[in-house]
């Protein structure tokens, strides 16, 4: 295995680059999972990248009123799929786990099985999607429980910059995290650059404040190619401002029109966060299995990289 995750993260010098993914769907045939895992790391032999991300689908059916876009559907253990991809590709996977659904001592057995049968390392733990509904385990308590945990998991949290455009609080929730165990952390998908340039802002305040170093934000970036894409993003609860929602529906090619958003998007968040000395990462996803948006997430991962490169790069010269 090459150089972990948790080292790399480490150096706050060098970008960090992932590429998401989700478990087949439960019922997947071995030899059939193979070959999705096959095709996955086939699109991606041809990209430098450090690991990827293994996501623990939710049905998030009570955050929402809107009907789901696209059909809930359960999945493989992400464990399991984790595990696959890791020794196919030789690389570092970073594994989701929805905490709700069980209690303390069943986490901590989760916990056990992932770091000795699955060769889990580096996870990011998930709450409820909503309050409501039958919650076995809040998020601070399960962070509780990992921090407890004998094995020593590099932890990462989830930050989503519509919290703090709608509350103004995100970077406590990312400072308290922080001190719950938390080294890392990969915002939702980023459609509204200034929702995300103000939560990095006031977060490096926080910590300016407090007297510490932030922590690495993996800045998550998805190609929409259709209007039911965009419906999707934004009952995932992606803030899609309407120029862009504008910008997409109205293009003759929207695949190309989203990669182009994205782009001048993370432009304008590095050109503001850069400075404030915040270690960046990037995220590619696909969020539908539609063969066209996979492969523009082939080429969203290149542009962003090389992007993200030459502004460390220049950031280093200056």
């Amino acid at each position: 295995m090459k150089q972990d995750l948790r080292s790399k993260f480490n150096d706050s010098s060098r970008g960090i680059y992932l590429f998401g993914t989700t478990p087949p769907k439960a019922g997947t045939s071995p030899e059939a999972t193979s070959e999705i895992a096959d095709k996955l790391l086939e699109r991606l032999q041809h990209v430098e990248f450090d690991g990827l991300i293994v996501y623990d689908i939710q049905d998030e059916s009570s955050r929402i009123d809107k009907p789901r876009p696209f059909p809930y559907m359960q999945t493989l253990d992400p464990r399991a799929y984790s595990k696959l991809i890791r020794e196919k590709a030789d690389k570092p996977v970073i594994t989701y786990k929805s905490v709700s659904q069980r209690d303390a001592a069943s986490f901590s057995q989760w916990l056990d099985e992932a770091w000795h049968e699955y060769g889990v390392r580096d996870t990011v733990l998930v709450g409820s999607p909503s309050s409501d509904g039958d919650i076995k385990l809040s998020l601070n308590d399960a962070y509780g429980v990992i921090k407890d945990h004998p094995d020593a998991f590099n932890l990462g949290g989830v930050t989503i910059a519509e919290r703090h455009a709608a509350k103004g609080n995100e970077h406590e929730r990312l400072f308290t995290k922080s001190e719950q165990g938390c080294d890392f952390f990969v915002s939702q998908a980023v459609y509204n650059a200034q929702a995300t340039i103000d939560m990095l802002s006031s977060y490096a305040r926080k910590c300016r404040e407090q007297g510490i170093e932030p922590k690495r934000v993996i800045l998550t970036f998805t190609p929409c190619g259709s209007t039911k894409t965009l419906e999707f993003m934004e009952w995932l609860g992606i803030s899609v401002p309407d120029a862009t929602r504008y910008r997409i529906m109205d293009a003759r090619q929207p695949l190309q029109e989203s990669i182009r958003i994205c782009r001048n998007n993370l432009e304008q968040i590095l050109e503001a966060i850069l400075p404030l000395n915040i270690p960046i990462g990037l995220n590619i996803e696909s969020l539908t299995n539609r063969k066209e948006e996979i492969e523009a997430s082939i080429r969203m991962f290149k542009l962003l990289k090389s992007i993200v490169d030459l502004k460390l790069a220049e950031a280093d010269l200056l």
